[in-house]
């Protein structure tokens, strides 16, 4: 297997702890008894941190498709090198370290790290088109 497909399941492994974050945060919320029942009455609204946990979790799905879209390209068309491998790294560490600075309200550093992982994956889809 190569390092950008044990990347991308890395990837997808952190998109699942950001759903389990998520829910964790929101579950000390609402109680166990809601997230049980139907949810026919609205929940409070999320605190900060939750919040801000289902921002970064949404975010990551923003750009996720596109990041398993050309890494699985770039697999398939033979186009795997030192850009691809950079990238698949870069788009990786970024998002893990964009979590913690999204929950704890960090600005300006966080946008600069999500600037990382967007070069990550343009480095990807450039190898893919070259």
């Amino acid at each position: 297997m190569t390092m950008e497909l044990k990347l991308l399941g890395w990837t997808l492994v952190l998109a699942i702890v950001q759903i389990l974050l998520a829910a964790a945060f929101r579950n000390q919320e609402t109680g166990t008894q809601y997230n049980l029942s139907a949810r026919d009455e609205p929940a409070p609204p999320p605190r900060p941190v939750t919040a801000r946990l289902q921002r970064a979790q949404a975010n990551l799905y923003e750009t996720l498709p596109l990041f398993a879209a050309a890494v699985l390209a770039a697999h398939i068309g033979d186009r795997l090198g030192d850009l691809t491998s950079w990238g698949c790294w870069m788009y990786l560490v970024a998002r893990v370290v964009y979590v913690p600075l999204y929950a704890l309200g960090i600005p300006v550093v966080r946008t600069l790290v999500w600037g990382v992982s967007l070069a990550g994956l343009i480095m990807v889809i450039v190898a893919l088109l070259r």
